[in-house]
């Protein structure tokens, strides 16, 4: 009886790439007209969590796992926002320090007189009340708020809304010190490939200084 055999190297149970059909690479931030519609919208539906979540993760610059990690102390204390907060990031156990806006702070109080949340409990709420939201949770809503405003949610994700208003800063002041500190960088690179800064970026604010 013949034996065949698969060829040497030959996997018969190929596995399909993880990222098969998937964009990959870091998400896009979003513009600042993305960020208005969105608020409207949210708005409108009058989502006090939501606009609470959206908002404070524009200010915050955290990521996912950090702004799902927020307590009611961390950003409210004595049961209102305050104008800044510390947080110690999960990632690297560095703290970073961030604003609150007066339109977050006003959307956080709406939010906490809603929902009654005190200190020693997560900020944002996930399925069950002491549970707080998880980072898939977290996600899925950052896809829904894209997509209610045509947007392709695949192309955007929860670092796009870290990424926001960190780019805008570095755009509109080329200073990358300071975006590295808002961001909670330990080394300068980590804050150049966050912001997908290339050599032409670098060209164009060189040409805007005359000397």
């Amino acid at each position: 009886m013949e034996d065949h055999q698969a060829p040497i190297g030959a996997n018969p149970a190929r596995r399909v790439p993880w990222n098969k059909g998937k964009l990959v690479g870091p998400k896009p931030p979003l513009r600042p007209s993305h960020v208005w519609s969105i608020r409207t919208k949210l708005q409108i539906d009058d989502k006090k969590r939501d606009l609470a979540l959206f908002n404070l993760a524009i200010d915050s610059k955290l990521r996912g796992c950090d702004v799902v990690a927020i307590r009611v102390e961390d950003v409210a204390p004595s049961g209102y926002a305050q104008d800044r907060a510390t947080i110690r990031q999960k990632k690297t156990s560095r703290p970073v320090r961030f604003e609150l806006t007066e339109q977050t702070r006003m959307a956080i109080d709406d939010y906490l007189r809603l929902t009654g949340r005190k200190p020693g409990q997560f900020l944002f709420s996930g399925r069950g009340d002491r549970a707080g939201l998880t980072t898939r949770q977290y996600s899925r809503l950052v896809q829904e708020w894209v997509a209610s405003i045509g947007l392709d949610p695949s192309k955007f994700g929860t670092h796009s809304l870290r990424r926001t208003k960190a780019e805008l800063i570095y755009r509109r002041t080329g200073n990358l010190r300071a975006v590295q500190l808002l961001l909670g960088h330990s080394k300068i690179e980590s804050t150049v490939r966050n912001l997908g800064i290339e050599v032409d970026d670098a060209i164009e604010l060189a040409e805007k200084i005359d000397i």
